[in-house]
């Protein structure tokens, strides 16, 4: 379903600009600007209220409270309108607000030149086969997912890919090559995922590097990130010093991590480290 079906109305503009915009408290005070003359405001399957809409004469205006507060005043001024309220599983609204979003990224952001190396998907398919085999619908996180590769790869493998990166010109490649879904995409900081995302069974992070001495303290944050919201994780590096600071990263954050190498690729994914909790 989409935003506009969820709400039933025959257009609609979030006031957040951008998918990571979801989370800044600041927006809120926009809607209580407005000259309104509707309202609508959607709860979840516990009867959380998780997005309101206001209607005037240019349309209808909303925001989305998945991932802030919605304030008091916000709800007394719905409440003074009598405006309806509608009813909607809280997965169904964010898969609804992720594709609005990443529809409006491809409207607006011109894709990156494809990377795709069909190589590279064959050896990916074979490490993940190796470690989880065959999934049977199962969401994974595909963390810095680029043009899609990781996400496709786990989709021909039978998951469901929930999949985020911070460059809008590599996510608008994946959609519009299909290698990425809207409803399944997002684009945000990675070091700040655990904000929007809820822990899931597993998650890969393919390719992460080149970590350094300029890079390093980004990327642990990107990986321990990672961890907080996946209870394995498959990380794929090219070197084996980048592998063993994910095993120190893992222990840290009490992790047990497998570091195996993978001689089918001698760049990209290298070297192979699996995370999982260590009372597993």
């Amino acid at each position: 379903m989409t935003v506009k079906e969820i709400l039933g109305v025959d257009e609609f503009t979030f006031v957040e600009p951008s998918f990571s915009a979801l989370a800044e408290p600041g927006y809120t005070a926009l809607l209580l600007e407005g000259e309104w003359d509707e309202g609508r405001m959607l709860l979840d399957e516990n009867e959380e209220p998780i997005a309101v809409a206001f209607h005037d004469s240019l349309g209808w205006v909303g925001g989305s409270f998945l991932y802030r507060n919605l304030i008091v005043p916000l709800i007394e001024r719905f409440e003074e309108m009598n405006g309806e309220i509608f009813q909607e599983d809280r997965a169904v609204w964010a898969s609804a607000v992720r594709e609005y979003f990443s529809e409006k990224l491809r409207q607006e952001t011109p894709p990156a030149f494809d990377d795709l190396n069909p190589v590279r998907m064959g050896i990916l398919s074979s490490v993940l086969t190796r470690a989880w085999g065959r999934g049977s619908g199962e969401i994974c996180i595909d963390c810095g997912c680029g043009s899609g590769v990781g996400s496709l790869v786990l989709r021909q493998l039978g998951y469901t890919p929930l999949s985020f990166d911070n460059d809008p010109s590599l996510i608008s490649r994946g959609l519009l090559e299909e290698r990425l879904k809207p409803a399944e995409t997002m684009c945000l900081d990675a070091t700040l995922a655990s904000v929007y995302l809820d822990p899931v069974p597993r998650g890969i992070g393919i390719m992460m590097g080149e970590i350094n001495t300029f890079s390093r303290e980004m990327w642990e944050r990107i990986v321990t990130e990672l961890f907080s919201i996946t209870r394995e994780t498959l990380i794929t590096v090219g070197t084996e010093e980048e592998a063993q600071l994910i095993r120190t990263w893992g222990d840290a954050h009490k992790r047990v991590v497998d570091v195996q190498e993978s001689p089918g690729d001698s760049f990209y994914d290298h070297w192979v480290c699996i995370a999982h909790d260590e009372n597993r």
